[in-house]
């Protein structure tokens, strides 16, 4: 299953597995799907499900599934799985469509949300 957004003006492919289709069905108010490019000492890439966020940020895929992207940095080099800790902020790109991914993907499996995204 899939659909096509844009984001700042550059086509999005995302596409839910059937699990993910049934879980979606199931929740009262739409999943967030929030793709995250880090810059720090490394890049590093991961889809997040926050269950609150700001919403001027997101678009919808469809009723039950709205994206984003978010291109974010920390003030120091740190190499932390917990990345949601303070110190965390927004990262102001000149041009941000040229890191705009190609394709978002999503499953839900064993109760948790999953999700790639790639160039």
């Amino acid at each position: 299953m899939g659909e096509t957004v844009t984001i700042h003006g550059k086509p999005v492919a995302v596409n839910w597995s059937p699990a993910a289709e049934r879980a979606m069905a199931a929740r009262s108010q739409p999943l967030l799907a929030e793709m995250e490019l880090y810059f720090s000492c490394l890049i590093r890439k991961r889809v997040r499900f926050p269950n609150d966020a700001e919403a001027a940020r997101f678009v919808d895929a469809t009723p039950r599934l709205r994206v984003s992207f978010r291109p974010v940095m920390t003030a120091s080099c740190r190499i932390d799985p917990e990345l949601d800790k303070p110190g965390l902020e927004d990262f102001v790109i000149v041009n941000p469509a040229a890191f705009v991914p190609r394709w978002l993907t999503i499953d839900f499996r064993r109760g948790a949300w999953s999700g790639e995204f790639g160039y």
